[in-house]
């Protein structure tokens, strides 16, 4: 048996036999000849057979070339087969310009006939099927790029003496709040809580003298939310860095890291992308823009779009409606939303000492939150109060405190949602798309 070729291989070789396996796309079975569209993991190549049918006159007909035509005839599509034929440049083939007639072949395993889902089942019922939704050329090359962008970030850091670290999921309290959290029945009529952050850990590498640190992981937040951004269990991009000087630090390094990835996406998809979902990946140039808060309100306020929270923060309107003055301002995809109150912020915010905001931002992209990044505080003292400060009780977070009683420096980083950069750089309406599999308050299947 020939080894077996990928179809994106096929052009670099020359005519002559070929083994190529994959799933049925499509069948046409014409009366004189038969056209399979067999796809594999890279792409998609024709098959043809010149079909022989039973004679009219009832004489004798080659019983293996009636056979194959039979079984050809009778192929559903998602079918998995290996085919081995004779290899065909031939340009007038509109598929990749090569074609392999069939010579034999091979069912790995039949699928049934009818299929549950078509091109135009909605997001939900799609979710139900993702197994095979994600056959689509379009859905493949999303987790491609997911690939290739978290290789790229990974990179970007390694280059750079960062470790990477792998912090735990179930957490004896809150990494954060008391709110959102997934309760886990434990050993010995104990309860875990599925973290909700790497935020401590990330921290604890801080005061361990790791320096600098990144983790890629599952967080969990048991957020009754269904909005098209939000989900219960989703992928974090996290860094940590030690001695910096505030904030700016953390977002100096963040817009290289996401300069990098985005160059990494464009020069390895861009073409195909553009292609499939007719977007265009706009490496973003360095610096990215700046606003406070405060500003940024105001401007929304001129753009004629009343903020209607109280707590001072923008809402998504809001933050559609910055990004589309950064756009129209600077021409940039990106901005960076600074100098939040302490009373919306995290307790382990740093404080400035003259403005009593915090040395915190958010990241825009596109007009949606992809990134909260802080300076943290490590006076343990300091820490303790503000923790009092937001009604939190410090014998609970007394293990987080103790990172802080033998040392710490100054130190700094991000958490940044996966999905949502995916959705946005690919121009999707929603997360669900761009997940693996999704998910949230409705969704526990497949």
């Amino acid at each position: 048996m020939s080894e077996r070729v990928l179809v994106n291989q096929l052009q670099g070789l020359a005519d002559g036999p070929v083994s190529v396996s994959g799933w049925v796309e499509t069948v046409r079975d014409q009366k004189k000849v038969q056209f399979v569209i067999l796809r594999d993991e890279t792409g998609a190549v024709q098959l043809v057979n010149p079909a022989t049918r039973p004679a009219e006159d009832g004489s004798e007909q080659d019983a293996a070339a009636l056979a194959l035509t039979d079984l050809i005839s009778n192929l559903a599509t998602g079918t998995f087969l290996t085919v081995t034929g004779e290899l065909k440049h031939d340009e007038r083939v509109k598929l990749g310009g090569v074609e392999i007639k069939i010579a034999n072949l091979d069912i790995a395993a039949a699928a049934l006939p009818e299929t549950p889902i078509a091109a135009d089942s909605g997001l939900d019922k799609r979710m139900d099927w993702r197994f095979l939704d994600l056959r689509q050329r379009r859905n493949n090359l999303i987790f491609r790029v997911q690939t290739t962008l978290e290789h790229a970030m990974r990179t970007y850091w390694i280059e750079r003496d960062y470790v990477e670290i792998h912090s735990p999921k179930l957490m004896a309290s809150a990494s954060e709040s008391n709110a959102e959290l997934f309760e886990v029945p434990y050993f010995e009529e104990k309860t875990a809580y599925l973290a909700q952050s790497p935020q401590f850990f990330k921290q604890m590498a801080q005061v361990a003298g790791f320096g600098k640190i990144f983790e890629i992981g599952d967080v969990y937040r048991a957020d009754p939310s269904f909005t098209s951004r939000h989900a219960t269990e989703f992928t974090s991009i996290d860094a940590e860095i030690s001695w910096i000087d505030s904030h700016e630090d953390v977002a100096t390094m963040q817009e290289e890291l996401l300069q990098t990835a985005f160059q990494a996406v464009k020069d390895k998809h861009g073409a195909e992308i553009e292609e499939l979902f007719g977007i265009e990946v706009v490496v973003p140039r360095i610096p990215f823009p700046r606003i406070p808060l405060a500003e940024a309100r105001q401007i929304v306020k001129d753009r004629g779009y009343d903020i209607p929270r109280t707590d001072g923060d923008l809402d998504p309107e809001g933050e559609r409606q910055i990004s589309a003055h950064v756009e129209e301002t600077y021409g940039h995809q990106f901005v960076f939303i600074t100098d939040y109150h302490p009373e919306i912020r995290a307790f382990y915010h740093m404080r400035d000492e003259q403005t009593g905001l915090t040395k915190s931002y958010d990241l825009l992209f596109k007009g949606v939150e992809i990134t909260t990044g802080a300076q943290r505080e490590h006076r343990v003292d300091v820490l303790v109060e503000q923790a009092k400060e937001k009604g939190l009780d410090p014998e609970h977070l007394a293990f987080y405190f103790d990172f802080f009683r033998y040392g710490a420096p100054p130190h700094g980083g991000f958490g940044m949602g996966l999905a949502r950069v995916l959705m946005l750089l690919l121009g999707e309406s929603s997360i669900r798309e761009v997940t693996y599999l999704f998910r949230g308050p409705t969704r526990l299947a497949p």
